[in-house]
């Protein structure tokens, strides 16, 4: 049986002291352990990355606060030409129902 590198790697996944043992020997050489904080550093956010993204979020919301005051100006337009249609109804059927309810007067008293 030859040594593979996926049958070191099996070997390491079964014994976990070995493992320990393994990654102290590993960050227990500087330039090792230099190379492994450049490389989790790169999954890091820095202080200019969460800056930047605050600055988006913070533009995206402003996007969103003025969509939602262009739709609220919408509404209150819509309102106020619902409530002029309602008027109008009324203005144009009251005198409907007031000669309809003239002539059932009329109608009921002269019988």
């Amino acid at each position: 049986m030859s040594i593979t590198a996926e049958y070191i790697v099996e070997l390491f996944e079964r014994d976990a002291r070995a493992r320990k043992r393994l990654a102290a020997l590993l960050v227990s050489d500087p330039e090792v352990r230099l190379s492994i904080i450049n490389a989790v550093l790169r999954d890091v956010a820095t202080k200019q990355d969460l800056e930047k993204l605050r600055e988006e979020f913070h533009l995206e919301l402003e996007r969103l606060e003025e969509r939602v005051r262009r739709l609220e100006e919408r509404m209150a337009r819509v309102e106020g030409q619902i409530n002029l249609l309602v008027k109008l109804f009324i203005a144009f059927n009251v005198p409907v129902l007031v000669g309809i309810i003239g002539i059932l007067l009329k109608l009921a008293l002269t019988r």
